[in-house]
């Protein structure tokens, strides 16, 4: 009999994922996405920068899970130093960014403006295109996205299996996309 992978350790779900394992990495993220998610979003201090870096970090431990040794520390440490490093890549790269000159032909700050309306309405969009979900499929999507819970803690405060809560998410994201008319 196999072990779940809730009780593998975090060394041996690593060396699934250096075999190509999508669920060891996805376990891997439930056990510490949050907590990267604070350590980026500290050095980062931006939310969506903070998002990007955890992004980066775990794409990165899916390409890199090979080079992990063990005898160095552990797999939680590894990994949250690609976090880490990648929000300190991104706190860099941003810094570059705001000093270099802006080209000629950049919009003014009249073309911000415009763009924050933009913003707004995509925002109203949004949040026009969640009341027309089904109430179940919007609770699950309020609470991972603006609550910032993995699937596995949505399960857990919902009483509900795991694959309730990921076809929830799966068919109210897809009806999300429908009613926002964006393609797939």
């Amino acid at each position: 009999m196999t072990a779940s992978p809730s009780s593998r350790s975090d060394e041996a779900l690593l060396a699934l994922v250096a075999r190509g394992d999508e669920g060891a990495l996805g376990e891997l993220y439930d056990r510490y996405g949050r907590l990267a998610y604070a350590i980026a979003l500290r050095v980062v201090r931006d939310t969506g920068l903070a998002q990007d870096a955890v992004q980066e970090a775990f794409l990165a431990a899916w390409r890199t899970a090979t080079n992990f040794e063990p005898t160095r520390g552990t797999a939680a440490t590894w990994l949250l130093t690609l976090v880490h490093r990648r929000a300190v890549d991104i706190v860099r790269r941003e810094q570059r960014r705001r000093s270099e000159p802006l080209p000629a032909g950049v919009p003014d700050a009249a073309g911000a403006a415009d763009e924050d309306a933009l913003i707004r309405d995509r925002r109203r969009s949004v949040q026009e295109a969640l009341a027309r979900l089904a109430p179940d499929q919007r609770q699950a999507l309020e609470l991972a996205y603006y609550g910032g819970l993995t699937q596995s803690e949505l399960a857990e405060r919902l009483g509900l299996p795991l694959g309730t809560v990921k076809s929830r998410m799966f068919a109210a994201l897809a009806r999300l996309r429908d009613l926002l008319g964006e393609p797939p």
